[in-house]
């Protein structure tokens, strides 16, 4: 916890980790150039999430009540326990309470807005990973084993994602009026890896072969089974990402890439409920629909993926959620098909009272990238929490040796900033919303795992005889063919 001494605004704000957490370290990311947080004039609190030890998760072996401190109590605990802790220091309650976070944080974010709906008056939920399950499985796994030949060899170096990139901005970049090695929505971006290639007698060094081209539609469309059914959304990597892909491509054979460490510590301790294997091994993982099922019913405890988030809205509370579109790690598609279930479920204009969407041209995971990628998702959410200011557009900048070298404007989704014609395209005063009259890519929402995204998806469990019992029970898998 940070409590400041002197000046504290009555406002308290959590902070989320991120992987698999162990570790406890308040850390604001994307609120960081908040103005009450530069200041040091709200009390502070994180947590470890009930653990320690990060992205190895042997420590969920044999502890099940770390699993569920993971999943969904830790932060909701800490919560009650800050605020208990703030109000004997004071003498008074926080006025306003506060959660942000990224990656994992983004999940923490979610389960709090639909389990503990009165914990938070603002949420900002950054990249979310509330689709837990498949990500650290299905397709973290497919980034590496899509890219291996039958001898167990990496297909695609990273060698050449530049002239992937390149080719993909060759293609696409000019299409949002303005080019600047950013695509401000990859969906419209119609990019066909077959054309890099190699003709006879190219330089190899220029182009791809046919099996590498291959790889990057397959990285970029997602998993699937033997069928062609999609095991994940697609899409899987937005086009314009290439350069984020060394997470999961490799720079020389032999390596062990983070995408695969990435599914070997999930999958081993927490993948499969009461039933560790800590001797899984990627190849081990089946692309098949009845895999899927097991996997996804065994911890949905995990996942924060329920789009009825009526009792926040009731409570008054208020929700941001953003993403990059370079993202490598998690893909946007989730947040996207999130937020289209949230307005589905809750109504259009219920929705619009208490929940946006900002998607991040050209930024990578929780930050980086080659676009805009400073901003303060902090600020727009306490003006909505404590004067009903609805967020209007927040303002990105690419910083280089502390110098602002480009500055641009992100609106709620859908709508998208565009170039007025005059000006520097590095100055965002340049640039005014656009609303697209269509969205592209709406069919990549439909995958096996589209009921996912729905109220009554999420469990509840406790420790009974050293085990997690899990509540309620159900069996997705319903048909002999394998869907579901």
């Amino acid at each position: 916890m940070r409590l400041p001494i002197n000046g504290w605004t009555q406002r308290y704000v959590q902070t989320g980790c991120g992987g698999l957490c162990g570790s406890a370290n308040i850390n604001y990311g994307q609120a960081s150039t908040c103005p009450v947080v530069q200041d040091g004039t709200v009390a502070s609190a994180t947590t470890d999430m009930g653990h320690q030890g990060q992205n190895d998760g042997s420590w969920a072996l044999n502890n099940p009540q770390a699993q569920i401190d993971f999943a969904y109590r830790g932060v909701h605990v800490t919560s009650q326990v800050a605020k208990a802790v703030i109000t004997k220091f004071y003498g008074r309650r926080p006025a306003y309470s506060y959660f942000t976070g990224c990656s994992d944080g983004g999940r923490e974010a979610l389960m709090e807005a639909q389990r503990y709906p009165d914990d938070f008056d603002g949420i900002a939920a950054g990249a979310p990973a509330n689709n837990m399950v498949v990500q650290n499985t299905v397709h973290h796994a497919w980034n590496v084993l899509t890219n291996k030949d039958k001898d167990s060899s990496y297909i695609l170096l990273a060698d050449k994602l530049p002239l992937i990139h390149q080719a993909v901005l060759d293609k696409c970049d000019a299409l949002d009026g303005v080019t600047d090695g950013i695509l401000d929505d990859p969906r419209n971006c119609d990019f066909d890896p077959k054309t890099l290639v190699c003709t006879t007698g190219q330089d190899a060094s220029t182009c791809l072969t046919t099996a590498q081209a291959a790889v990057v539609q397959r990285l970029h469309d997602g998993a699937t089974d033997a069928k062609g059914r999609k095991l994940e959304l697609a899409i899987s990597h937005e086009w314009g990402s290439e350069l984020e892909w060394t997470l999961f491509v490799p720079t020389a054979q032999g390596q062990t890439v983070a995408s695969e460490n990435f599914v070997t510590s999930f999958t081993r301790y927490l993948a499969y409920t009461n039933a560790a294997n800590p001797g899984f091994q990627l190849s081990d993982l089946d692309f098949t629909v009845e895999s899927f099922w097991k996997t996804v019913q065994s911890s949905s405890y995990l996942a924060a993926m329920d789009p009825d988030l009526g009792a926040y809205a009731k409570s008054g509370g208020k929700l941001l959620l953003w993403h990059g579109w370079n993202d490598q790690h998690i893909s946007p598609q989730g947040t996207l098909a999130y937020y289209d279930a949230l307005r589905k479920t809750m109504g259009t204009k219920t929705a619009d009272r208490f929940a946006k969407l900002y998607m991040f041209p050209g930024v990578a995971h929780c930050g980086g990238g080659n676009g805009p990628n400073a901003f303060d998702v902090l600020t727009p959410v306490m003006a909505w929490a404590e004067t009903a200011t609805k967020p209007g557009k927040i303002v990105a900048s690419n910083i280089t040796n502390g110098t602002v070298t480009r500055t641009r404007p992100v609106y709620p989704y859908p709508k998208v900033a565009r170039y007025d014609g005059t000006g520097s395209v590095d100055d965002a005063a340049n640039f005014e919303p656009y609303t697209p009259s269509t969205r592209p890519g709406a069919d990549a929402y439909n995958w096996l795992g589209k009921r996912l995204y729905s109220h009554g998806y999420q469990t509840w469990c406790k420790v009974v005889n050293g085990k997690l019992v899990c509540r309620p029970t159900r069996t997705w898998l319903t048909e002999r063919d394998g869907t579901a």
